[in-house]
């Protein structure tokens, strides 16, 4: 008996390491998505229910907006303002300002003409002797001056015709490409306040209700996306070498499918011993690995915390 012990021994453990018939136990497991508010604010109205279907896009829940609305408004006026003074330099003055110089340099050209018609005068009276040289000299003065303010006004006529300078272009320029950023930035923020579906899938939970304050980043719907199951199992030791990930399983339920499969998404690196809430008849000191297999997306398909039977070709 002695010489047989270790042998018997050996032959136990080798069986403890076998998969039992009917398949290594394991249950189904969700990979969420808890979708949140991007930020604080009151919950304004939510557009789904528990356990409801949904598509991609579809809105899921608004939050008050009136302060991003005003902001978007704020800022679509802004831009606004902008384009116009940057046109109204592009354009120079207006026809009425422009017509207003005109009639300044046709009133400084009349004054011009009888400048020079006095100061004619004034020369022939002084050649004569009949007028002091003080009056002659005055008279030359106001002719001087009043071709002066006749150039003046010519000049401010040929800039008024013109566009601005191109320094002053190119700010307001900036400053339309700036307001237009600004309004960007206000149109995204207030679409933040209506929540869409990112992916199909099953509204799991309804965190928040309507009327609800929700801080930033606080989850208000909790979304099973399509595909996003997976079946989790334990394998021992001497199985674990022969599997690797994107291996094919076999999976079988209450009410799944038949010929459901799974393939291996992940395999621990680290043994555990086997967790105390687990589907398996083996002894609990028995160390095991952890392995994740995602599941086919069709009808039937395992639910999270379901509890299946794993078989491995």
């Amino acid at each position: 008996m002695r010489r047989w012990t270790p042998a018997l021994l050996l032959l136990a453990l080798l069986a403890c390491d076998k998969p039992p018939e009917d398949g290594f136990q394991g249950y189904a497991e969700g990979e969420y998505l808890r979708i949140a508010a991007p930020e604080a604010g009151w919950v304004q109205e939510i557009a789904v229910a528990k356990g409801q279907r949904v598509e991609a896009g579809v809105p899921l829940f608004t939050l008050d907006a009136t302060r991003e609305r005003a902001a978007a408004a704020e800022a679509r006026a802004a831009l606004a303002q902008a384009e116009g003074q940057y046109a109204d330099l592009l354009t120079g003055l207006r026809p009425d300002e422009i017509a207003s110089i005109e009639a300044q340099l046709s009133e400084a050209e009349a004054n011009l003409r009888l400048s020079q018609l006095t100061l004619e005068r004034q020369e022939e009276l002084v050649r004569t002797r009949v007028a002091a040289q003080a009056q002659l000299d005055q008279a030359r003065a106001a002719a001087q001056q009043a071709e002066a303010r006749r150039d003046r006004i010519r000049a401010d006529l040929a800039v008024a015709r013109l566009p601005a300078r191109r320094e002053r272009i190119a700010a307001a320029e900036a400053n339309v490409e700036a307001a237009r950023a600004n309004l960007d930035q206000a149109q995204w923020r207030l679409s933040q306040r209506a929540i869409a579906s990112p992916a199909a899938g099953v509204v799991d939970d309804v965190v928040r209700r309507a009327g609800e304050w929700v801080p930033a980043s606080g989850t208000v719907v909790s979304l099973l996306p399509d595909g996003a199951t997976k079946v989790i199992f334990f394998v021992p030791e001497a199985r674990r070498a022969a599997l690797h990930p994107g291996d094919r399983v076999a999976v079988s339920c209450t009410g799944c499918p038949p010929n459901l499969s799974a393939r291996i998404s992940r395999i621990a690196t680290d043994a555990e011993y086997t967790p105390p809430v687990i589907y398996s008849r083996e002894t609990r000191a028995k160390l095991v690995w952890r392995m994740e297999a995602s599941v086919e997306r069709i009808p039937g398909a395992p639910t999270p915390g379901q509890p299946v039977t794993v078989r491995i070709p």
